[in-house]
């Protein structure tokens, strides 16, 4: 019989220190990151940046992590995007600039952690970024999705691509192209796939940690694997990604199998949606 799996010990990394956003590893393996600059609706300047990336490049090595969470203080919005006053660092030759997305996002950064985004209020432009990565994403009845880059002269590219493999082509490009002229809602997000679930603004945090725990509590190979099988086959031909599928359960299903007992599993525990 399998061991149960442990939850984090004394001898458990502690998450890395950042200003920008909070990070809580809980005893149910769920990394828990905040965005915290409220006052700001939580957009992105550079060292939200680089804490991104060093937030991603740790959970993605840390074995106590299992499920990752992603909410955001504040009333108004979950994310704005860049922040236009402070800015970010741009790189004097163009062809040397560097995407935000390879900072925020958490494929961009190989972690194959599964990614739940808790969203509220307004969540525009940059948001995006993260949105596009999620493997999970719910809402709360208030919330909005919107890209603002024409309304200002700018082109709006890297994020609707993103969006691209998400919902429908018609979607992205009625959003990109009509800017701050119209937001989606939570209902019609949900309507076309792009949101799994909208519930209360006050259940919202709570019920993306019940979906990170029920997820963290399987073993982690497997989800691990199943991450990573699944996102990857978007860059592959058919045959490559059956192929490559193929590989990673001959690799993965023996780690996954000795993290589980499979007769302690309760088949009745379920929800129905």
């Amino acid at each position: 019989m399998a061991e149960p799996m442990a939850g984090p010990t004394s001898a458990a990394a502690a998450p890395p220190s950042t200003h920008t956003v909070t990070a809580d590893l809980g005893d149910d393996h769920v990394l828990t990151l905040t965005l915290a600059r409220p006052k700001r609706m939580n957009s992105f300047n550079q060292q939200m940046l680089e804490e991104f990336r060093t937030l991603w490049q740790w959970a993605g090595g840390e074995e106590s992590v299992h499920v990752i969470v992603l909410r955001a203080e504040g009333e108004r919005a979950f994310c704005t995007g860049v922040d236009v006053v402070e800015g970010i660092e741009r790189h004097p030759n163009p062809f040397s600039e560097a995407d935000p997305g390879t900072y925020l996002g958490p494929k961009h950064n190989r972690c194959w952690k599964p990614l739940v985004c808790a969203v509220h209020g307004m969540a525009a432009g940059g948001a995006l970024y993260w949105l596009n990565e999620a493997d999970i994403i719910i809402a709360s009845d208030d919330a909005t999705f919107f890209d603002p880059h024409v309304t200002y002269g700018l082109t709006a590219a890297l994020e609707p691509i993103g969006l691209a493999r998400r919902i429908p082509l018609g979607e992205v490009l009625r959003m990109a192209l009509l800017g701050n002229d119209e937001r989606m809602s939570a209902r019609r997000a949900h309507e076309i796939g792009f949101v799994s679930e909208v519930v209360d603004r006050d259940a919202l945090w709570q019920r993306a940690q019940h979906l990170a725990a029920r997820i963290a509590a399987k073993p982690p190979a497997a989800v691990q694997g199943t991450v990573k099988a699944i996102w990857e086959s978007l860059d592959a031909t058919r045959s490559q990604a059956l192929a490559t599928g193929l590989a990673y359960t001959q690799l993965g299903n023996p780690l996954g199998k000795a993290q589980v007992d499979r007769a302690s599993v309760d088949n009745r525990d379920f929800e129905v949606r």
